[in-house]
């Protein structure tokens, strides 16, 4: 089923470079799935998949964002999901110059329901990640501190995918806290 599913360009980045003790801290944490399940995820199997009555994916991911060297602090966690219905539609905006019925896909970040209209941005919408997560300066104290993160997603067997977790870490980055 096409090639391994990795996660890949993960980056992190500090809102500022320095920081006081009473300062909040907010990381930027980036990531995307590539490999076979997005490969896989265009327009004639969703179409295929909507036909079977397999309309529903669901993605699962969090971030496990950490200080410290072996004995780690966790400082922050996201645990959530992102789900693409897929759905057809007359509507006037959507239906491509065939006229043929057309299978679309809504994707649900964050319960906000988003229809993009090309296989790409569906891809995007899905596949790519932004999150932003928020801690107290306080709970590292001050000195210059690594924080690293851990990403990972999982899904279950459809008819373009099998099931699958990928899971990966990002390349630490220094903050310091005066």
């Amino acid at each position: 089923m096409g090639s391994e599913n990795t996660l890949s360009d993960i980056s992190l980045t500090p809102d500022k470079e320095e920081y006081s003790q009473n300062d909040e801290i907010t990381i930027g944490v980036k990531f995307s799935i590539q490999g076979g399940l997005r490969d896989a995820f265009n327009e004639k199997n969703w179409t295929e998949s909507y036909n079977k009555y397999d309309n529903l994916f669901k993605l699962k991911y969090g971030i496990k964002l950490a200080s410290g060297g072996f004995r780690k602090h966790e400082l922050k966690s996201i645990d959530t999901y992102r789900k693409a219905s897929f759905f057809w539609t007359r509507n006037p905006k959507l239906v491509n110059p065939m006229k043929e019925k057309r299978v679309w896909v809504q994707v649900a970040k964050n319960f906000e329901p988003i229809i993009r209209l090309t296989e790409d941005e569906v891809r995007q919408e899905l596949f790519d990640f932004e999150e932003k997560l928020t801690f107290k300066a306080s709970e590292l104290g001050s000195g210059k501190h690594k924080i690293g993160a851990e990403v990972f997603a999982s899904w279950q067997k459809h008819h373009y995918t099998e099931p699958d977790n990928v899971k990966s870490n990002a390349q630490e980055i220094e903050i310091k806290i005066n």
